[in-house]
């Protein structure tokens, strides 16, 4: 394969145009099916679900603690010290750089499932400790550590931790292409990148994302809907909620098409500051001797119970119902697998002129530590305000009401309207921030080169226009979307399947290399 193929950014390029009719198609197939029919489609992805977390349930287990596992094997090995992407500086300063990291799986639902998964957990405790916890305290840490599992380690680790090394090598090295039919280039060599198996990967990965990020578009209009009818009286309407998602959809868009270096950068920067500042306020104005036992307290359960939580199967043996484990950590897998593919593509385009160590710790440590911290200080709040005053989140939260979850730990805190209305900004620019950049690395997988402005604006448009067809069948609608999610992360997980031994193979070669650049 000849280095003359390489595409490392520039000018937009050629569009993959069967692609993009598969996975345009498919998604106009889906909400017309959604428009007309959601109860067909109910039962449809009902059936997917069921036969998904049943039969690759395990397999998903295996594969996200094997992914974390050896991205930690590939940060001791001479290799690890590698600087990967044809840069000898980093592209992106180091803030900047950690921020579009941050806000990527965070922005997915880290403020919805941060502040309702940990009082979820508290008030039903999850099976893989019993059903008899003594005290409350020990509720609280259990219920935080299960969080912790959900959102920690394994999650971010698959992520990008091991694709990323294959990406960059791959694509930076060899001149493949940047797209995730190349993790399948150690199987099925060139026929994975011109054949159509490439083109059922990139067709299933892309897919997947969408699925993923349309729930989060399509949440944050109820969410917005709910908290300015519960903070101002604003009617919680179809057209309130349609507002919302058009605004966040006007604003992704330009952020997305602006590229890399300019919106989706400048987004990601402002969303962290001001997540920063929230959480800064919430730790010193709420309960913060609470906050910092309960993240300590919580590591302890997580970390001394890591594996077996990690391959809990429960009830649901080898083949078995998944009962809780299905709506539970298949369905986040499912989720974080999704958006696996691409988002390691994002990750191996901002991060050139890093070494795999300092990728892989980034990913698979601190993203994970700072993640559990801020599910502490919002999740771990609600539940130290319910053992305070039983009811005052266990009531709104009745009925798993994640957006009164929110509300109601933030109108507990001092100052709650002016929180609450800052917290629903938060919520919308995190959303934006996984829009803009699933819109940019969408387009990109379908692109010869820099993708065009054009694409980039159309997916950022289809996906805002599937959450308003969505919710607009009512609440079934997102419901079956996040379904849907773990039927689509089917393949997806096939695709990751080579990274398990090609990372490993990659970074030992690269530590053999002694013309390798080293960090």
């Amino acid at each position: 394969m000849s280095d003359t193929t390489k595409v490392n950014g520039g000018s937009s390029g050629r569009t993959d145009k069967a692609l993009f009719a598969i996975t345009g198609g498919f998604i106009a197939l889906f909400c017309t099916y959604a428009f007309f029919d959601i109860d067909g489609l109910s039962a449809l992805v009902d059936a997917g679900f069921a036969f998904s977390a049943r039969y690759f349930g395990l397999y998903w287990q295996i594969l996200l603690l094997a992914t974390f596992l050896i991205g930690l094997v590939l940060c001791i090995l001479p290799g690890g010290r590698t600087v990967m992407g044809d840069l000898a500086a980093p592209e992106f300063k180091a803030f900047s750089w950690g921020s579009m990291i941050m806000c990527t799986l965070l922005a997915g639902g880290g403020v919805f499932w941060a502040a309702g998964e940990p009082i979820a957990h508290f008030l039903s405790v999850p099976p893989v400790f019993g059903e008899d916890a003594a005290g409350q305290q020990t509720r609280a840490h259990m219920a935080l550590a299960q969080s912790f599992l959900h959102w920690g380690f394994l999650a971010w680790a698959i992520l990008g931790s091991l694709t990323t090394v294959m990406l960059m090598h791959y694509h930076y090295d060899k001149g493949l292409p940047l797209a995730p039919r190349t993790l399948l280039y150690p199987v099925f060599g060139d026929r994975a990148i011109h054949g159509p198996i490439g083109l059922i990967a990139d067709a299933s990965c892309i897919i997947a994302v969408v699925a993923g990020t349309v729930g989060p578009i399509g949440f944050l209009g109820l969410q917005m809907s709910y908290g300015l009818n519960a903070l101002t009286g604003i009617p919680d309407t179809f057209a309130t909620q349609a507002v919302a998602i058009l605004a966040l959809v006007g604003i992704y868009t330009v952020s997305a098409v602006t590229g890399l270096a300019k919106g989706i950068q400048l987004l990601s920067r402002v969303n962290v500051i001001l997540a920063f500042v929230l959480l800064a306020f919430m730790l010193v104005a709420g309960p913060t001797m609470q906050i910092f036992s309960g993240f300590f307290g919580g590591m302890g359960v997580y970390l001394t119970n890591f594996f077996g939580m990690a391959l809990y199967r429960g009830e649901a043996n080898f083949f078995g119902d998944p009962g809780w484990l299905g709506w539970w950590t298949v369905f986040f897998w499912g989720w974080f697998m999704g958006y696996g593919p691409l988002m390691a593509i994002f990750i191996a385009r901002i991060s050139r002129g890093r070494s795999i160590r300092q990728i892989i710790l980034v990913l698979s440590i601190v993203a994970p530590i700072i993640t559990n911290f801020w599910f502490t200080i919002i999740g771990g709040s609600g539940i130290f305000f319910e053992i305070a005053a039983p009811g005052v989140i266990s009531g709104p939260f009745e009925g798993f009401n994640l957006p009164a979850g929110l509300l109601a730990i933030t109108q507990a805190m001092p100052m709650g309207l002016i929180l609450s209305i800052l917290f629903l900004v938060l919520t919308m620019c995190f959303v934006a921030t996984t829009s803009d950049s699933m819109s940019y690395v969408i387009s990109a997988a379908m692109t010869n080169g820099e993708p065009k402005a054009g694409l980039r604006a159309f997916w950022g448009l289809a996906m805002g226009v599937m959450a308003l067809i969505l919710i607009s069948t009512g609440a079934g609608g997102i419901g079956k979307l996040q379904s849907f999610i773990v039927v689509t992360a089917v393949p997806v997980s096939l695709i990751l399947l080579p990274s398990l031994w090609d990372a490993l193979r990659i970074t030992l070669m690269l530590g053999r290399a002694p013309q390798v650049a080293r960090a």
